[in-house]
């Protein structure tokens, strides 16, 4: 049977090229998607100032959360990582010189010559990586136990210099995983739909090959065997461009400020193999599941089902189907019930894809339901070319099922994504709003605010109260934070007698005025999560974004919404504690009519309430640019798969169209009734995607902004419409007016 299917290959190279360009596709993007995930793992830092180390000594930027009980050796460990650099003891400098092995040490400070950032060791015998492994390693047990260090070697002595790639890691890791498996479980949908369809396309071959003595076995081996061969160039050119794709992601991932751009990207070999290993066995499981049908029927019922395939509602399918379903209605109530603002997207991301699964499964009868509604519109605005595109999608709903499905993909995925993102960008600016009362701000872009500036801003006219501004991550030492997070929570520092008039947090007991000193105010719901619940005058232990630890009094509960716990210190004790230990704004209150301009210093930016949340907006933005930039990926490999699939649908209609000439329709008027028909797909196709959408927005912009409408301009869902319409419509006609230029009784004699 393999000479067979490469006659089969060599005779419909056109009906498989859709197969090619999807597995291509899909390797391609696997490839890419594993080539970030690999670049996540090594993170390779390569270091500059200390390039002539061997051994870099610097502090550990990564902290082990406590336990619920310390003794519990079953209980697994979580990691979270400091967002400021965590700074070294001066008196590790002698004693790394004096570790057995080390030839010099030079130490590194931070930019204002104040703190001790990491130590460079020069070895006596260093010859290559092993020496240097092995010195660090003596580095380690001897000096380094006890301490809040570690001694890098390689391409990690980079993260000495630059710490703030340490994030990057778990950006990669997280992203590129999300993409890819996106991507695969995408790329499975999309092969599997092409090749279900060329199948159906050649039920009569199939049968006739049945009728000739042919075995059900050897019907499954050519089929599989002509997905192979296909599947084996496709995933071979996918595999070599993934690369290409990869480092293009990867650029528009640092020049977006996602990932620093100290970072090296790194391929590797494996992605490309796991890429080849995964699309072939989708290519296998899709063609099996493709040719199970054509193999198992009988010759005779199989040519009868090839001139109007059937539709069935099989076990596996109904399972399937009720899964879905099931899975769909779950996420719903795990994103409004269980998650957080910050963390919706997780559970409402995969929701669309569950739901949009099932839709597709039951395609056929939602599709001959909804052109049954259309079918008076249409045949009443369009005449006899509408009445015969009717009659045409009621015979072959199976079909043109098929070519419905990629429509629905792409806009229920674009649509849910898209507006999640807009959704999410506009409710974290409004909370950021909210929660800004100052009337300006002032900022030193970057810099930090300079010692003495709060006092020179507080005796400006026209100013009734200036607050100091830091921020950090942090995490709870002890008691035991019940809701302690990986990722830390949020560290405010102010000032406490300007705090009311500058921020709008909303105390349910204690005073913002009362942040003096070792104090601290916290979430009030948080607050009964930690131990058995601590109040106003307890404390409490907490780890700042550089690990060292402080004691802090409880001076004030806050009343906030669950996901948007915080903890607000004074500024004085948190700044320092923050990479360039200095606050990062100022809030100022003003009185009326007073012109924020009057508050312009040397090397201090100045933004009015308008301005601020515009920046902040435009932050939001950028960050949500990379998920544009992904999803946007993911639609084009979907906008590609509705192309290919309407173009086989319509090109295996040669012969139909000739008969249909013959019997004295115009080639124009066969135009029209395609047209139709391809603007009755993607009607169908956009109505079930946006039903794919809504069910999952709903629950989403209910946790994310206390709304079910989504946030975002109408323009982003006509756009999907518009493109989706265009591109169902290009993929009709052109193939139609291909197959229509050959004389009408050349095409109705023509081989299906």
């Amino acid at each position: 049977m393999w000479g067979l299917a490469l006659s089969s290959l060599r005779h419909r190279s056109s009906a498989f090229a859709a197969t090619f360009a999807a597995m291509f596709i899909g390797a391609a993007i696997v490839t890419a998607c594993g080539g970030l995930f690999a670049t996540g793992v090594t993170l390779a830092v390569p270091p500059h100032r200390l390039a002539g180390a061997a051994v870099v000594v610097t502090g550990d930027q990564t902290y082990s959360l406590p336990k619920a009980d310390p003794r519990d050796e079953e209980e697994d460990v979580q990691w979270g990582t400091f967002a400021e650099r965590v700074p070294l003891d001066a008196r590790l400098v002698k004693a790394v010189a004096a570790v057995p092995g080390v030839l010099s040490v030079e130490p590194v400070h931070d930019a204002s010559g104040g703190r001790l950032d990491a130590i460079g060791v020069g070895a006596k015998d260093a010859k290559n990586a092993k020496d240097a492994e092995e010195l660090a390693q003596r580095i380690t047990a001897t000096v380094l136990r006890g301490h809040a260090a570690v001694a890098l070697t390689g391409d990690d002595r980079g993260l000495a210099e630059f710490p703030e790639a340490l994030p990057s890691r778990e950006n990669l890791i997280i992203l590129s995983a999300v993409f890819g498996a996106l991507g695969i479980m995408i790329a499975m949908f999309v092969v599997g739909g092409t090749l279900s369809l060329s199948v159906q396309q050649r039920l009569r071959e199939m049968a006739l090959l049945r009728a000739i003595g042919s075995t059900p076995g050897q019907v499954r081996r050519m089929v599989t065997g002509e997905a192979l061969i296909v599947a084996a160039g496709a995933t071979l050119l996918g595999c070599l461009a993934g690369p290409l794709l990869g480092r293009w992601l990867f650029d528009r991932l640092v020049s977006a400020g996602v990932v620093p751009p100290v970072v090296e990207f790194r391929q590797g070999l494996l992605p490309a193999l796991v890429a080849a290993a995964i699309s072939l066995l989708t290519t296998l499981v899709a063609a099996l599941a493709a040719a199970r049908r054509a193999a198992n029927a009988k010759p005779a019922e199989a040519l009868a089902e090839a001139a109007l395939p059937a539709w069935r509602l099989g076990r596996g399918r109904l399972a399937i189907v009720l899964l879905c379903v099931l899975g769909g209605v779950a996420l719903a109530f795990v994103t409004i019930l269980v998650m957080a603002k910050a963390l919706a997207g997780s559970t409402a991301g995969p929701a669309v894809l569950v739901w949009a699964i099932g839709l597709a499964l039951l395609a056929p009868p939602l599709s001959r339901a909804l052109i049954g509604l259309l079918s008076g519109p249409i045949r009443a605005a369009s005449g006899p070319a509408g009445y015969l595109a009717v009659l045409n999608a009621r015979a072959r709903a199976v079909r043109m099922a098929a070519a419905i499905t990629p429509v629905m993909l792409a806009t229920g995925m674009a649509t849910a994504n898209l507006y999640m993102q807009t959704t999410q960008s506009d409710a974290a600016t409004a909370a950021y709003v909210a929660g800004l009362r100052a009337d300006a701000v002032l900022s030193a872009d970057g810099r930090g605010i300079p010692p003495g500036l709060l006092d020179e801003v507080r005796a400006t006219p026209g100013v009734t109260a200036a607050s100091e501004y830091a921020l950090s991550t942090g995490f709870v030492e002890s008691p035991h934070d019940n809701w302690q997070r990986e990722d830390g929570w949020p560290l405010r520092g102010v000032t406490a007698d300007a705090a009311a008039k500058t921020t709008a947090l909303s105390v349910t007991e204690g005073s913002l005025a009362g942040l003096k000193g070792d104090t601290v105010a916290l979430s009030a719901e948080h607050a009964r999560n930690i131990g058995g619940g601590v109040g106003i005058g307890d404390e409490l232990t907490m780890r700042l974004g550089d690990g060292q630890a402080v004691r802090l009094r409880v001076a004030a509960l806050l009343d906030t919404p669950i996901g948007d716990e915080l903890f607000v210190m004074p500024a004085r004790i948190l700044a320092p504690h923050t990479t360039s230990g200095l606050p990062a704004q100022i809030l100022v209150a003003t009185a009326p009519g007073t012109d924020p301009g009057t508050l312009a210093l040397p090397g201090v930016r100045v933004l009015d309430r308008e301005q601020a949340a515009a920046g902040f907006g435009e932050q939001q933005q950028t960050q949500a640019w990379v998920n544009y930039l992904m999803v946007g990926l993911i639609m084009i490999y979907t906008a590609i798969a509705l192309v290919n699939t309407q173009v086989m649908v319509t090109a295996a209609r040669r012969r139909e169209f000739g008969l249909q000439r013959l019997t004295g329709s115009t080639r124009a008027q066969v135009l029209r009734m395609t047209g139709i028909e391809g603007l009755m797909v993607a009607v169908i196709g956009v109505v079930l995607g946006t039903v794919a959408s809504v069910v999952t927005l709903v629950p989403f912009s209910i946790t994310v902004a206390g709304s079910p409408l989504p946030s975002g301009p109408i323009v982003i869902y006509l756009g999907i419409v518009g493109v989706a319409v265009a591109l169902t419509l290009a993929a009709t006609w052109v193939p139609t007016w291909l197959v229509t230029r050959s004389r009408p009784a050349e095409a109705a004699t023509a081989a299906y």
